[in-house]
């Protein structure tokens, strides 16, 4: 005889449902048909997209889409099986050595993707005995890496090298295996940036192993836009394809110690299947571009400087952002979803940021600028934000 208790085996999903909804947190998937770099189509109505991780605008480049088919008439739709079986077409290497030699290290790998990544890489370098020391602020993927490490994880206050520097000396002579310290370059939901230089200064005092997400960073900052990490002795590097890459993808850029212990070690690698040719001729496009927009990210930070700006003229608070990430704080996430609809009514896409992806009070909307946004773009967005501000006050 079946308990009571466990008649109705979904009743947890509706308990859960319940909760989101209460607290306006529930979910759900729309279908959005890009009609160019800054522009998508919603429902039948087109949008100004600010929402967008494409910093460049080169989902819609020409090359990508050339090189693509090009891979594809070349190897086929599929790569077929994992890359240590027979999924590791001669393509990957080309692709790598070139990433390396513009990453500034001795090699490189192409995983799947940046949450793969994250997910599968720290529990590969970490043991039981390690101990982790984390940006309070690091992305999921990065949480979730650290705890299916299984070792100790201490989180440190977001960017305080003080604090940082406190809990390596607190835990350096407690007999750990390894100790490592995982930070982003840039922030995903502040749009701030960590001190690379410091960051390696505590690595090298310490003889810690240092791990940076550079993920929002590659394509925009750095030498040839190859992201902060660039030029600097880190010791593993993450990054993606499918934000300024326009594609799809990760990257490790790292000594080539470190790449083949991560294809002996790395369960993100030796049991997935390989990104297909399309996706990596895209990636291969997007690197020979990059290292040549040079004036595509000054005219990005240019316009992100003077969003920042005159947000700040009007009232709005936008955090510590210095990139081309500008959050709006607005608190109450009732707010937040608010504003982000009425702005959707006035043809301008961007998405509400809420618990739990920020913590609770701290929601937001964050603009995600591209190389492709004008100017008028920019004030098509400030004289909205302008006429939301008249209607409360």
């Amino acid at each position: 005889m079946v308990n009571d208790k466990y008649k109705d085996k979904f009743s947890f999903i509706d308990a859960e449902f319940d909760r989101r909804i209460e607290r306006r947190q529930l979910r759900q998937l729309r279908n959005v048909l890009p009609l160019n770099g800054i522009e998508v189509n919603i429902n039948g109505r087109t949008m100004l997209n600010f929402c967008s991780n494409d910093y460049l605008g080169l989902s819609m480049h020409p090359l990508l889409r050339k090189r693509s088919v090009e891979f594809i008439h070349k190897y086929g739709s599929g790569s077929t099986a994992s890359r240590l079986i027979c999924g590791n077409y001669d393509f990957y290497e080309k692709v790598e050595i070139k990433l390396a030699q513009l990453k500034q290290t001795e090699a490189a790998l192409v995983l799947s993707s940046g949450f793969q990544a994250n997910m599968t890489v720290i529990p590969a370098l970490a043991d039981r005995n390690s101990l982790i020391l984390s940006d309070q602020l690091n992305h999921n993927s990065l949480i979730m890496g650290c705890r299916l490490a299984l070792c100790q994880v201490a989180v440190y206050r977001h960017n305080d090298l003080l604090h940082l520097e406190q809990l390596i000396s607190e835990h350096a002579d407690k007999g750990y295996s390894r100790i490592f310290i995982v930070t982003e370059s840039v922030f995903s939901m502040d749009g701030d940036m960590a001190d690379m230089g410091a960051l390696v200064a505590l690595s090298e005092k310490f003889n810690v192993f240092l791990i940076v997400d550079d993920a929002h960073a590659t394509g925009v900052l750095g030498h040839q836009g190859m992201g902060l990490t660039c030029g600097h002795d880190i010791d593993l590097v993450v990054g993606t394809f499918g934000k300024a890459g326009g594609s799809f993808g990760a990257y490790l850029a790292c000594s080539k110690k470190i790449q083949s212990y991560m294809i002996n070690c790395c369960s993100g690698l030796i049991y997935t299947t390989a990104l297909p040719p399309s996706v990596l001729g895209a990636i291969d496009a997007a690197l020979d571009l990059i290292p040549a927009m040079d004036a595509e990210r000054k005219s990005l930070q240019e316009n992100a400087e003077y969003l920042r700006h005159s947000l700040h003229g009007m009232g709005w608070q936008t955090d510590s952002s210095s990139t081309q990430i500008i959050p709006i704080m607005i608190g109450k996430e009732a707010d937040a979803l608010e504003l982000s609809s009425w702005l959707e009514e006035n043809g301008v896409l961007i998405s509400a940021i809420r618990p739990p992806t920020v913590p609770e009070g701290a929601s937001r909307i964050r603009l995600s600028l591209s190389a492709l946004h004008t100017r008028s773009h920019i004030d098509r967005v400030l004289d909205a934000l302008q006429k939301w501000g008249s209607t409360k006050s």
